[in-house]
């Protein structure tokens, strides 16, 4: 993705010769690379977290707002996944299709969607054994 900009971007102010649909394939790749990246991250527990204020306070309140937390990327991320699965069958019925390239959109919808519910299982994966972890104790 990095190469075909860099090399866009060249060829434009160079050679007066952008790469044709570049910026179409830079979305979809964007597109992919994130919503699956996001669900890789939170499957290896790789999110950064600030907790400076929430390190100050009791041991107790520390897992409720994890747990409330939790809950609440769970519930955002259901809701992500299920309106992307709409908004994928509202582009396959309209047929809706890049503008240079013609790729039909679609099937990018429905990687977000599918790297939506990965990320919503890790979520709960993680919440599941923040509550293990929680009635051991």
């Amino acid at each position: 993705m990095m190469v075909l900009t860099a090399s866009d971007v060249t060829l434009r102010y160079v050679f007066n010769r952008p790469i044709v649909g570049s910026f179409d394939l830079t979305e979809y790749m964007m597109a992919v690379v994130v919503s699956f990246g996001l669900a890789y991250c939170a499957f290896f527990k790789g999110h950064v977290s600030v907790d400076i204020i929430v390190s100050l306070l009791p041991r107790r309140a520390q897992a409720v707002i994890d747990g409330t937390t939790g809950l609440l990327g769970i519930f955002l991320f259901a809701l992500i996944t299920w309106q992307s699965w709409v908004y994928m069958k509202l582009l396959f019925a309209s047929g809706l299709e890049s503008t240079v390239l013609l790729i039909p959109r679609y099937p990018f919808a429905g990687l977000i969607c599918l790297g939506s519910a990965f990320l919503t299982l890790a979520l709960i994966s993680n919440f599941l054994e923040f509550l293990s972890r929680a009635v051991q104790k």
